[in-house]
């Protein structure tokens, strides 16, 4: 097909969205995509349509949460039949508890749930727990991961200009954040350790994303989490696992099925409900229940019957026999693709994968630390993605790739012809030469 060359719908979009919208968007990443944020009118299975009528296979998928693929038929047909019926309460109904009920019964050691509509809601719930449980302060958090963009979270995820991880992450954050974190590199015990037996370090938790899937997709070292749920043990905290991208969606139990540890706490969101927003916390039924011993859990949203409906949908869905297997299958075939066509252009480049979620880190041989994930070429990254758009292609920036089980081999393999095409186009031989320009 010929590149696309420009999409005059979505730029005047951008254009009228500036004058009404906080940047022009919803949130803040959604700005830094290449050329510029693109309107999308309809998505069906695995594909997107445009405001200017292009088809793409989607690999971004709402930024995770389409596990099912968009518009999945029993996910629609559960909504709708409890949009006729209301759409907020004020108090309880069944679909609260039968979810709650899956969830436990799904993933090993889920004994009570909470339910939420955000990831960063759903984390800063699980900060109080566990404050309120140990009666301590601080916590611990892994260097490049991810837990939401609340002031005591946004640490420690991306550097500075300067380089530098100790510091804030946003303007108007509070500088007091950084008293209450120990930021620490993944994947060494030892240093836990130390942290841990301080008593006046004060920590009441170590939140960890069991697989580092938002710098990486770095599967934890052999023995960590283990050597993490008897560290925590030992010392009296809590170990909670962020299985925002990784619950429901590396296996049916997400992170803590496959890894085989139970964490104390776990945050699950995106996967859960098929784009519609939903948030869960769940643990240890001790833990859970303080919230009905003076620990405060609001949200005037809180397992919403419409949400609910779509996520017991979207449980049935991914229960089905085949579904994890046919998963890790397309994404073996899209990542074993990529690597050769990276291969084929004299390009190194690190491709990890697990289950659905495949990360692509060019200029790098080996991705297995998140200092490494920073040293790959994201700026020539940005220009490939551009070219992938132009292809029929919707990719993330960063090197992510999002698999549902609306794709087909069809869809990685016109995924992987796009690369290859985006790879020989001048934009990205004039990107790698600015490159070798500069580098000594």
């Amino acid at each position: 097909m010929e590149p696309i060359k420009e999409w005059p719908g979505s730029a005047s979009r951008w254009d009228r969205a500036r004058h009404s919208l906080g940047g022009g968007v919803s949130t803040g990443l959604r700005a830094t995509m290449p050329p510029h944020p693109i309107y999308f009118d309809h998505g069906a299975g695995s594909r997107l349509w445009d405001v200017d009528g292009h088809e793409y296979v989607d690999f971004v998928l709402g930024w995770g949460p389409v596990l099912l693929g968009h518009s999945n038929p029993a996910v629609l047909d559960a909504v709708a039949a409890q949009l006729h019926r209301g759409q907020t309460y004020g108090s309880g109904h069944d679909g609260e508890f039968e979810v709650a009920e899956r969830v436990c019964k799904i993933v090993p050691g889920i004994e009570r749930v909470l339910w939420s509509n955000t990831g960063t809601e759903a984390v800063q719930v699980a900060l109080r727990l566990a404050r309120a449980a140990t009666g301590r302060s601080r916590f611990i958090k892994f260097e490049g991961h991810y837990h939401g963009w609340s002031d005591p979270m946004l640490l420690a995820y991306r550097p500075a200009e300067d380089g530098r991880l100790d510091t804030l992450g946003s303007r108007g954050q509070l500088g007091r954040s950084l008293e209450d974190v120990h930021t620490l590199p993944w994947g060494d015990i030892d240093t836990v350790r130390q942290v841990l037996g301080d008593p006046s370090t004060d920590i009441a938790a170590v939140f960890t994303e069991p697989a580092l899937c938002n710098s990486g997709v770095i599967p934890p070292p052999p023995k960590f989490l283990d050597d993490l749920r008897d560290a925590c043990d030992e010392f009296g905290v809590l170990l909670i696992f962020d299985e925002v991208i990784t619950g429901f969606r590396i296996a049916y139990g997400g992170a803590i099925e496959r890894y085989g540890v139970k964490p104390d706490l776990a945050i699950f969101a995106k996967a859960i409900a098929n784009g519609f927003p939903l948030a869960a916390i769940g643990g240890r039924a001790d833990l859970i229940d303080q919230t009905v011993h003076g620990v405060v859990h609001a949200g005037t949203y809180n397992g919403n019957p419409i949400v609910l409906a779509a996520a017991a949908a979207t449980l049935d869905e991914l229960g089905q026999a085949d579904t994890y297997s046919r998963l890790d299958s397309l994404g073996v075939r899209l990542a074993h693709g990529l690597g050769k066509t990276f291969i084929k252009h004299g390009i190194n480049a690190a491709i990890n994968q697990l289950g659905p979620v495949v990360q692509c880190a060019p200029d790098i041989v080996e991705l297995t630390t998140f200092p490494e994930f920073l040293r790959s070429n994201w700026s020539l990254y940005d220009t490939i993605v551009l070219e992938l758009l132009r292809r029929g292609v919707f990719a993330l920036p960063g090197g992510r790739w999002y698999l549902s089980a609306a794709h087909t081999d069809v869809d990685i393999d016109r995924a992987i012809a796009a690369m290859n095409d985006a790879l020989g186009s001048e934009a990205v031989e004039q990107a790698r030469s600015k490159l070798s320009e500069v580098q000594p």
